[in-house]
């Protein structure tokens, strides 16, 4: 008999409950995921539009950096001493080239192609992306980009590329004060990022390393431009959208007198030396002379490392700027400013003399210190010391000074410290003192370290700039200026004046000290060099030993070797009554000051006062 089947009894009621909840619940998951969706677009379209346009540009538009024309260097009177000159590259766009040893073998005819730059080519290729420009060869010729311009149908995929190098017509002569431009390595790029400022170095391949060119860094890079490029997405140009021109660095003007530098390195014809030349009336230097010197146009290009070993182990040491950097003996040069503090003091008067029989000791000490003219100079005053340069009348003075008084009073004139001039290579030189002997030497001072210290001998140290400026000083009877070589730099069409940066004036007990001292010095050049001169100056010389003699042992250059010889050394300015220049002259191991340092004073001053153009001030 068959099964019965089952009957089921539909619950309309309970289906009709249980789909409403299923809907209910798909609806509202649809509607959360809407939500979602239309969230995330308006996410997208409203809220982050800018930021993902930004993205889609930058995937499509590549901004390309431009570099900025380096500003040009002048003299006061407007004579170009640093330019940008035009230089050449042969690039080459390697997916344009099918069979590249051919190429080269045929490239080879017009422009030599080496061996060793074939295979850095090669090398460079591995990581290279071929639509890409590379360099071939740097620095060619004119008549090698007119041989290849000629050919350059021959050779699909390879061009010639124009730029400006930095160039300094004047090589060796401005070096030491010009500096120059070098390619940025990663000491430069480091710098430049701990300042905030490697984004406007981009495009620049240089920077400046030394001198100017490192000082006024700011003023003469500019800030570069770019250009938008539409790029498909494998970062082919497809168009220049739009070009945004770089601006120019600023022109600057030097305080330097570039007839009286040339004159300068003329004179020192290549001897180890310094010249230093400044305008008393607002520290601004007129020349800067440092010799040996060397071309900076080989660092613009990057200089071989066998040219720069072979500058770096010259005994001459031409890298070297002299004129802030060399640290000489003043010696007699500043005997003058010595004999100053005397008679601030009271030590002396202009009535006071000593007698000097050739040699000078100390109360119960049996050492002679001796005088350079070995039978004496007999009587002599404060005039006739600072005239014939008399040891015997500075020994007894710091003697009875001290170098408690001597140290601070000559730091007054900026010995021992930086002068603050615009260039970053300067050295401080010495001015011994108590404190300072005691650090370097944990010795104390002894009373023989005086007597040495007052004809600028013994640890005193300075440099030819330092000389320079106290004498400035000295000749403005106390009124200090900066010495510095910025004269103006031009805001686009104007020229504007640096500020002259005035320091506070050095004030002695009794103003009419300084005529003495500058009559003494007056009579000093009547006496020998501008005895003829058609103006009035004022000088001292110095001889700096380079070693010591003992007591017992006399001095002969002709034994002794050049190295050891003594430097000689000048500073005068003119005119007397209203001085416009003042000199520094430093001849290493030349002997006397007077007899080789004096005639280089005298034909400076003849050149910078005698011009057809320049007219001597009156009384």
């Amino acid at each position: 008999m068959p099964p019965k089947k089952r009957i089921t009894i539909h619950d309309h009621a309970a289906e009709a409950s249980l789909f409403k909840r299923r809907a209910l619940f798909t609806f509202v998951c649809v509607f959360i995921l809407l939500s979602v969706l239309l969230s995330n677009l308006y996410q997208l379209q409203v809220v982050s539009y800018k930021d993902y346009e930004t993205r889609s540009n930058d995937n499509r538009i590549r901004v390309v950096p431009t570099p900025p024309s380096r500003g040009l260097i002048f003299d006061r009177h407007g004579q170009l001493l640093a330019e940008n000159q035009p230089y050449y590259s042969l690039e080459m766009i390697p997916e344009r080239i099918k069979n590249l040893d051919e190429t080269f073998d045929k490239l080879n005819e017009i422009i030599e192609i080496s061996d060793e730059e074939r295979q850095n080519i090669k090398e460079t290729l591995k990581f290279h992306r071929r639509f890409k420009p590379l360099t071939l060869k740097n620095k060619l010729t004119e008549q090698q980009v007119a041989s290849f311009t000629v050919n350059q149908h021959q050779f699909p995929g390879i061009y010639v590329e124009a730029g400006l190098k930095r160039h300094y017509p004047h090589t060796e002569l401005m070096t030491h004060v010009l500096g120059y431009v070098g390619k940025i390595n990663s000491r430069d790029k480091a710098m430049l990022e701990k300042n905030n400022n490697w984004k406007n170095y981009a495009a620049t391949k240089d920077i400046g390393k030394q001198g100017i060119e490192k000082f006024y860094e700011s003023l003469l890079h500019g800030l570069p431009g770019h250009l938008e490029e539409e790029v498909n997405n494998r970062g082919r140009v497809i168009r220049t959208l739009k070009v945004t021109p770089p601006t120019p660095g600023q022109d600057i003007y030097l305080t330097l007198d570039l007839k009286l530098q040339q004159k300068a390195m003329e004179l020192l014809a290549g001897r180890r030396g310094s010249v230093v030349a400044i305008d008393p009336r607002d520290g601004g230097i007129l020349a800067m002379v440092s010799s040996p010197s060397y071309d900076p146009n080989q660092f613009v290009h990057g200089i071989s490392s066998k040219a720069y070993s072979d500058l770096l182990n010259d005994k001459s040491r031409p890298l070297i700027n002299r004129s802030t950097q060399g640290q000489y003996a003043p010696a007699s040069t500043v005997k003058p400013l010595v004999a100053l503090l005397g008679l601030d003091e009271r030590t002396i008067s202009d009535r006071t003399r000593v007698w000097d029989p050739g040699f000078w000791q100390m109360p119960g000490v049996e050492r002679k210190w001796r005088d350079w003219k070995k039978w004496g100079h007999g009587w002599v005053d404060v005039y006739h010391a600072i005239i014939d340069s008399c040891d015997i009348f500075f020994y007894d003075l710091v003697y009875k000074v001290g170098i408690d008084k001597l140290s601070p009073f000559m730091a007054q004139f900026g010995f021992g410290e930086s002068t603050g001039v615009d260039i970053f290579e300067e050295s401080a030189g010495v001015m011994p003192s108590r404190d300072w002997k005691r650090l370097r030497y944990n010795q104390p001072w002894y009373n023989g370290d005086t007597i040495s210290v007052g004809i600028g001998q013994g640890y005193w140290t300075s440099t030819p700039l330092q000389l320079a400026n106290a004498t400035a000083i000295l000749a403005n009877k106390g009124q200090r200026f900066t010495p510095h070589l910025l004269k103006s730099f031009k805001d686009d069409t104007v020229k504007i004046d640096t500020p002259i940066d005035e320091q506070p004036p050095i004030e002695i007990k009794n103003p009419k000290n300084w005529d003495i001292i500058t009559e003494a010095m007056r009579l000093t050049a009547d006496k020998s060099r501008f005895t003829d001169a058609k103006y009035t100056a004022a000088m001292k010389t110095g001889t700096g030993q380079v070693f010591s003699v003992a007591q017992d042992q006399k001095y002969d250059a002709e034994t002794v070797a050049e190295h050891l010889r003594d430097n000689a050394l000048i500073v005068a300015y003119a005119p007397f009554e209203n001085p416009t220049i003042v000199l520094a002259v430093v001849l290493e191991n030349a002997g006397w000051g007077g007899v080789n340092a004096g005639p280089v004073a005298r034909a400076l001053l003849d050149e910078y006062l005698l011009r057809d153009e320049w007219t001597i001030p009156s009384e």
